[in-house]
């Protein structure tokens, strides 16, 4: 693989989606779109024995190998192996990372630099679940290839133009000069999703009163009116808002102090508790898996309680966030629980005719484009997301303003 971009950017594009213990990549052919080739995952990083599966060509087989994998940068190799001749064919131009956060500076995607590099170490504390892993990535891939560019694309840029008021927190102002503020996630899901609704929607419709529900293992909504963004529920952290998978949501600040109290429970302690054993695991304390819980809420009470509070808490946002916008003319639905699971997406709608939601039982269960029905006074639609078709799109961009 060739270390430095041609001058016409013929060649490929990798993007690395890192997680806390997950790594996403995905390789597109450079072009006007950029086209998927490949598709892969690395699970339980970390773990004696990580996992890497790939698929080629968006080929139905799926491959799949155990790998040591005890850190981030140790993915690096075998990732690369996976990607086998399509980087050799077409070697390499540029590298696209998910950053999930940018802090106040970082208000969309940036070349690395050294100067974005020492941003990113100070940003840290904001995100040690997601940022410390993102960075090493960066870093063992500028080892690897130090003349390829690589671009960093920020979760929380989407909600860059928020209204002020959606940004502040209530504590003292002091801690505002130092970052603090409501910033929300889920932002290159959701840039995607706007994409796509301007392209299949109708005319007017990229321009209403838009509700976007990224609801998989980590869940929130996000309000955009006029194509900007308004509100959202997630806030200084990817812990706070909806429950999540594992994730707590929204907790009472006094749990902080009573538990530290009580338990002895030291700030690691907590925050180990709401971002890893807490949200659907915490509450059904059997699984995080929605699909789990959804077989055994007939049985098991645990269960239908952690359901039941899961779109009890998202009709909740619908509405505050409909409040936000003044109305509702579209709703999406997407992420894994969103697009794959009509019952959840059924219960959240639920008692949501008062704000013109009213869903097609058959287009839901079918799973189809928009299951709201032909009445319906808002438009209810099911879209896949593609966080690494938003990342290369924007890699490309930049690799073009600099040619």
């Amino acid at each position: 693989m060739t270390e430095s971009a041609s001058a016409s950017h013929a060649g490929s594009i990798l993007v690395i989606n890192g997680g806390s213990s997950t790594l996403k990549f995905a390789l597109f052919r450079d072009g006007a779109i950029p086209v998927r080739e490949l598709s892969g995952s690395i699970d339980r990083i970390g773990a004696p024995e990580a996992t890497l599966t790939w698929t080629k060509d968006r080929a139905a087989t799926v491959e799949r190998q155990p790998i040591k994998a005890s850190n981030h940068v140790a993915c690096i190799e075998p990732l690369l192996s996976a990607l086998g001749n399509k980087a050799v064919q077409n070697p390499l131009v540029a590298i696209g990372h998910r950053v999930v956060h940018g802090g106040r500076h970082y208000r969309e995607p940036h070349m690395v630099t050294p100067v974005v590099m020492e941003e990113l170490q100070r940003l840290s504390a904001y995100d040690p679940e997601h940022l410390p892993a993102e960075i090493e990535l960066i870093k063992g891939f500028a080892q690897r290839y130090p003349h390829l560019p690589q671009v960093a694309c920020f979760d929380t840029a989407f909600h860059r133009d928020m209204p002020r008021v959606a940004c502040l927190l209530t504590i003292p102002r002091r801690y505002e000069k130092l970052g603090l503020q409501r910033y929300g996630f889920h932002g290159l899901s959701y840039a995607f999703l706007m994409r796509e609704l301007e392209r299949v929607g109708a005319p007017y419709e990229v321009k209403g009163r838009i509700i976007l529900a990224h609801l998989g293992n980590g869940a929130s909504m996000a309000a955009v009116k006029a194509g900007k963004a308004v509100d959202t529920s997630m806030g200084f952290s990817p812990a706070s808002g909806l429950p999540m998978s594992r994730r707590s949501g929204d907790l009472d600040p006094g749990l902080v102090a009573y538990l530290a109290r009580t338990e002895g429970m030291r700030a690691e302690q907590f925050h180990k508790m709401v971002n890893t054993e807490s949200g659907l695991l915490g509450i059904s304390e059997t699984s995080s898996d929605m699909r789990d819980l959804l077989k055994q809420e007939q049985d098991d009470q645990r269960a239908a309680e952690a359901v039941a509070l899961f779109c009890y808490q998202a009709k909740k946002w619908i509405g505050a966030l409909t409040a936000t916008l003044g109305g509702l003319d579209t709703l999406v639905f997407t992420a894994g629980i969103g697009e794959h699971s009509p019952v959840i997406r059924a219960r959240i709608c639920d008692g949501l005719e008062f704000l013109g939601v009213a869903l097609d039982t058959v287009r839901n269960e079918a799973g189809e484009a928009v299951i709201s029905s032909e009445g319906s006074r808002v438009t209810v639609r099911v879209i896949h997301t593609d966080e690494e078709s938003e990342i290369a799109r924007s890699v490309l961009e930049m690799i073009g303003a600099k040619s």
